[in-house]
């Protein structure tokens, strides 16, 4: 079981001061983030891409690429890569090259966005969003599989005898996880190949994701790739965390009460009670992750959206640090507790190369 955070690296301003940060300064603030998320015990650090303000990861590989100079462990990946608006031929030379600077500690995450605006400033239909993520990630799949490939599609140039490079680190691409809040040609795409399915599930309730992920399981059994508890799942997730729980509820209200995504709508404690977003004391956040098990089944990865709202960075990093020393341990035995042994954890470089060692000695006796 991995767990780890996400951002979406918003531009936010901090409403009790109001003061808003500057691009660079957020900028720097994820960076430092990253760094100490390894630092407190996580598995996992996911960047999102937008291309409009109030948003600043424009180049997730670029950051990535920082952190992966500044870290040892932890596995760096995407929380959306635009499978729609990118060019597949960049995504794959980008996160192979991405694969060899961390050593292998990478994945990717593919979606199609958010924000309407973005297909036509990249050329695209957002009427055409399901046809170009599935053609589009059909390409991409075969060119970090096969040395040239020959290809012709609706959306874009066709190719012949193109090799992308670099090639995959050892031959192995990027394990894909494909995110989704709404889509089950989505869950399809990702059960037909046997990637992950990432439900970022902190908006709406959790009845809507059970019937999505129970969908991708089924299909994933469905196209022989194991038992449908056997399937690749994330679930996303967002906390703030004080030792008393009053003091945690009295400290977040104002940034949920007229943050972008939050405010302006369900009061807190609707908000809190139809979705994950779990305000209170360390115990409090992990029976409530705790009981996830309960309704999706045994799964792989947590993710986690702790720096939103316009929360300062020093707030962050001691939410952070409530993470990994007070939760997750916790979590990462309760979790474990009765997980059947043929339910696999999640795919990491490591266990990838070995699968394909291990198929190439079986073909070759």
């Amino acid at each position: 079981m991995q767990f780890g955070i996400f951002t979406v690296g918003d531009v936010t301003p901090d409403p009790t001061t109001g003061r808003t940060p500057t691009e660079y300064e957020r900028i720097k603030a994820i960076l430092t983030i990253a760094q100490k998320a390894e630092e407190v015990g996580l598995d996992v650090f996911a960047l999102g891409e937008h291309h409009n303000p109030p948003f600043v990861p424009s180049s997730p590989t670029t950051m990535l690429g920082y952190v992966a100079a500044k870290t040892e462990r932890i596995v760096l990946s995407t929380s959306t890569t635009l499978i729609t608006t990118n060019d597949p031929v960049k995504i794959a030379e980008d996160f192979a090259m991405l694969q060899h600077v961390a050593d292998g500690r990478v994945d990717v995450m593919m979606g199609r966005g958010n924000t309407g605006p973005v297909y036509p400033w990249f050329g695209k239909d957002i009427r055409q969003g399901i046809p170009l993520a599935i053609e589009n990630y059909a390409l991409l799949h075969r060119l970090w599989r096969e040395d040239f490939v020959d290809w012709e599609g609706q959306f874009r140039t066709p190719l012949q005898g193109f090799q992308s490079t670099p090639r995959p680190l050892d031959g192995v691409p990027p394990f894909v996880w494909h995110g989704s809040i709404r889509s089950p040609e989505i869950a399809e795409q990702a059960a037909y190949y046997g990637d992950g399915f990432f439900a970022n599930n902190i908006f709406w309730p959790k009845e809507h994701f059970q019937k999505l992920i129970g969908f991708y399981r089924q299909r994933f059994e469905h196209y022989g790739h194991g038992s449908a508890d056997q399937a690749i799942v994330g679930l996303g997730g967002q906390v703030f965390m004080r030792k008393n729980s009053q003091d945690a509820i009295d400290e977040f209200r104002p940034y949920f009460d007229v943050a972008p995504v939050y405010g302006h709508g369900p009061s807190l404690e609707d908000f809190t009670a139809q979705t994950p977003l779990t305000v209170g004391s360390p115990q409090e956040v992990i029976d409530r992750y705790a009981a996830m098990r309960d309704h999706f089944g045994d799964y792989q990865r947590q993710l986690f959206l702790m720096d939103h709202a316009g929360l300062p960075l020093k707030t962050v990093l001691e939410q952070l640090d409530l993470l990994g020393e007070e939760v997750v341990p916790v979590l990462r035995k309760e979790l474990a507790v009765n997980r059947p042994a043929h339910v696999p954890d999640a795919p990491t470089h490591a266990s990838l190369k070995a699968a394909a060692a291990t198929e190439t000695t079986s073909v070759a006796s």
